[in-house]
């Protein structure tokens, strides 16, 4: 079957690539000649205000309610674009929605296109460069001030790792982010030891460990970056196992160029914590690709043997978890280079 020169677009994410638009209710239909736009009574003014040139919009208010209205005016685009072939994303289509299209596109044969637009995305432009710098920039000021609390209180045992993922968010808004990227991890002593914790009621306790991950968006694009506060000098077990996350995560950052396969820039730092014996304690990857979604393409992964591309941004955070005692991961943005990288994250380690 030859690949499909028109595509349904379902995922929010690549609407917001393609078109500008940042509604919650919409999908775009991609021909060979226009590009459309469609959405409903909600968000028809602020896609005329929002998205780029030479997109049409199509309201489907009256559509959704009688079924068979969207069918007739679908119909009428597919015969006009002679579409028999549409690329739909099955990774962010529902079965649902996916019947619906099927029940009105009869004569159409449909072909999966999933990753194609996040291929496009992968490399950024320079304005892209820009937000997510900005957002990071938001981020590392909300990590200072996060840091100055913990010094506060530390000892006090009156703040909770709810507490300080609450202050990340009402922070991250009073220095103009738009959102976070995730919600934050915060994670106290032993609770560290889990690599995606949820933040409970542990309170805060002098000689605590604390591990935060945290982002923001600005402009629609993400930061992430992972720090270790320390509230007491670091056991000789915590320094040796922070001493040699850093160093797998700077031989990572040393070696990572435009080119490499996320395979092996996964393995850069993962070959170095795995000789000190302690594979069993690293099970995730090594990184991701950051922009409008906090996890996009690239990946830093074993099983990932396509290339990095030249002005892609990645994460880079290697971690060792020691289940009942700690947990150490150290993450840094960068931008991938043709002979290195920029890292884009400039916090203290």
């Amino acid at each position: 079957m030859k690949s499909p020169t028109s595509s349904l677009v379902t995922s929010k994410s690549n609407i917001a690539y393609l078109s500008g638009f940042t509604g919650s209710s919409g999908f775009m239909l991609l021909t060979k000649s226009q590009k459309y736009l469609f959405t409903d009574f909600r968000y028809i003014e602020r896609a005329k205000n929002s998205i780029k040139r030479g997109i049409k919009i199509i309201d489907t208010t009256k559509m959704w309610r009688n079924p068979e209205d969207l069918k007739k005016n679908w119909q009428t685009i597919l015969k006009k674009h002679r579409i028999n072939n549409l690329g739909i994303e099955e990774n962010h289509l529902t079965i649902a929605t996916y019947k619906k299209f099927k029940k009105i596109s009869p004569k159409v044969k449909f072909s999966d296109i999933s990753g194609k637009t996040e291929a496009e995305r992968e490399i950024k432009s320079k304005l892209e460069i820009e937000n997510t710098t900005k957002s990071q920039r938001i981020n590392e000021k909300v990590f200072r001030e996060i840091k100055k609390f913990i010094q506060q209180y530390c000892g006090k045992k009156i703040i909770t790792e709810m507490n300080l993922a609450w202050a990340i968010k009402q922070l991250g808004h009073q220095f103009g982010a738009e959102d976070i990227s995730f919600e934050p991890i915060v994670a106290f002593g032993k609770n560290s030891a889990l690599p995606h914790h949820q933040p409970g009621k542990t309170k805060l306790k002098k000689g605590d460990l604390v591990l935060i991950d945290m982002g923001m968006k600005y402009k629609g694009y993400c930061s992430d970056m992972t720090r270790i506060v320390f509230t007491t000098s670091p056991t000789p077990l915590q320094k040796e196992i922070y001493q040699l996350v850093l160093k797998a995560q700077k031989a990572a950052i040393k070696g990572i160029k435009a080119g490499i396969t996320g395979k092996k820039a996964d393995a850069l730092a993962r070959d170095i914590i795995n000789s000190a014996g302690y594979e069993e304690q690293y099970g995730h990857a090594g990184g991701h690709g950051v922009g409008l979604d906090i996890h996009e393409m690239p990946s830093l992964a074993n099983k990932y043997i396509k290339t990095l591309k030249e002005n892609s941004i990645i994460t880079i955070e290697p971690g060792i978890y020691l289940p009942g005692k700690f947990g150490i991961r150290i993450e840094d943005m960068l931008l991938v280079t043709k002979k290195g990288n920029k890292n884009l994250t400039k916090i203290t380690k």
